[in-house]
């Protein structure tokens, strides 16, 4: 990844402690602009150099750089730097953590300062002082005790920063350093959700495909040894078990194709459910209701997930084998317990509830989910036709997800 460089004429110099007139930056337009790039949608990386900056034309510095720790955390990589030569940032791309002042600051989590020829490694003094940059000062971007990244600054004098310009930058490096632990927390999220849905796209392979095709096998061997035996009608029979395994494993295939392309809404389950509704009503010609009956719906997203492809599965098995004209999904929350119903006024349950080798499967993958909610699933005809599948699973003391 490349180091971007911004030239110093191109950002200015100013500071915050002059006098009343010229050139100065008022202290209240710093933590305006300081609030507006929080809260932009920019990435973190264009933050900290948004950030280096803006600390450049405070301090007055002659060059300035910022420095993010590594996933190894052994060491400290330039992500961005003001009025540093292209040879410099190539030299100082990594450097290891304990490195000089660097170095020092990480370890006292604190603002250091001291004369480049005493604290910048031997390769590069000589760059930085042929650069008029003379005195660095290490500030160090902290959130809850742990260093993430460095500020350096570069002057051309030992004269000490102001007291409410030191403050100011101890102010950003924790604002920074918060960001810069929320992006990584966001990055190890994305990473568990990912490994969460291999996982569970594998489990419905095995418990769905993988189980069609392994009878598809079983009845081949029988159909070989029928054809070898010379009997035809049990190795017609064969034929025909073969035959309607292959279409049913087509059919599951596309049904997980369907699950995994529909994802669940990121503002929650009810929108999700709402949309999910309004897409089946389309592909299956049926009239779908969904009726949230709870105030609040407080779901952890894995709970969300497993509620979801439950009643996914619920409007899929509807659609294969009911032949309803009207289903009707109610989501509830009734004596500390979610209460999910999905009725339909289709032809109802099969004499054989394992006749239909698919819906067999179906069935398991929703009854493994309910029980992952520590729930329970239940299937019943209605009185008046059709079919009601029942999912109740407790919700938390808490009241928070």
């Amino acid at each position: 990844m490349d180091v971007q460089i911004i030239p110093l004429e191109r950002i200015g110099k100013s500071t915050c402690h002059d006098e009343p007139d010229g050139d100065r930056l008022p202290l209240i337009e710093v933590l305006a602009e300081i609030a507006s790039n929080l809260n932009s949608e920019s990435s973190t990386e264009q933050m900290l150099l948004r950030f280096l900056q803006i600390m450049v034309r405070i301090s007055g510095a002659n060059a300035g750089a910022v420095r993010v720790l590594t996933a190894d955390s052994a060491h400290l990589r330039m992500i961005g730097a003001v009025g540093l030569s292209q040879s410099l940032v190539q030299k100082e791309r990594y450097v290891p953590l304990e490195c000089g002042i660097c170095g020092k600051a990480t370890l006292s989590h604190s603002t250091q300062f001291d004369n480049v020829m005493e604290v910048c490694q031997k390769q590069v003094r000589h760059i930085y002082t042929a650069q008029n940059c003379h005195t660095v000062y290490a500030v160090p971007l902290r959130h809850k005790g742990k260093v993430l990244g460095v500020y350096n600054l570069f002057m051309t004098d030992e004269t000490p920063l102001p007291e409410d310009v030191r403050i100011l930058f101890n102010s950003i490096s924790e604002h920074l350093g918060m960001a810069l632990e929320n992006s990584r927390l966001t990055r190890e999220n994305m990473r568990i959700s990912l490994m969460n849905e291999r996982t569970m796209l594998a489990n419905q392979i095995h418990d769905s495909l993988a189980q069609t095709l392994a009878y598809a096998k079983m009845r081949l061997t029988v159909l070989n040894e029928a054809m070898a035996d010379g009997e035809q009608d049990r190795a017609n029979r064969y034929l025909g078990d073969v035959e309607e395994a292959v279409d049913l494993a087509y059919s599951e295939l596309r049904n997980l194709i369907t699950q995994f392309r529909d994802r669940i809404d990121p503002r929650g389950l009810v929108p999700a459910l709402q949309d999910l509704a309004e897409s089946f009503s389309k592909k299956a010609n049926a009239d779908v209701d969904f009726l949230n009956l709870t105030q609040d719906v407080m779901l952890t997203p894995e709970e969300e997930v497993q509620v979801f492809h439950i009643i996914q599965e619920a409007l899929y098995n509807i659609s294969k084998h009911a032949r309803a004209r009207h289903v009707v999904v109610t989501l509830d929350l009734d004596g500390g317990q979610y209460v999910v119903n999905v009725a339909d006024d289709g032809v109802g349950l099969p004499v054989s509830p394992t006749s239909n080798m698919g819906k067999s499967f179906g069935l398991t993958i929703m009854r493994e989910r309910a029980e992952k909610l520590n729930g329970a699933l239940t299937i019943e005809s209605r009185p008046a036709g059709g079919t009601i599948v029942r999912l109740a699973f407790p919700a938390r003391s808490t009241g928070k997800p």
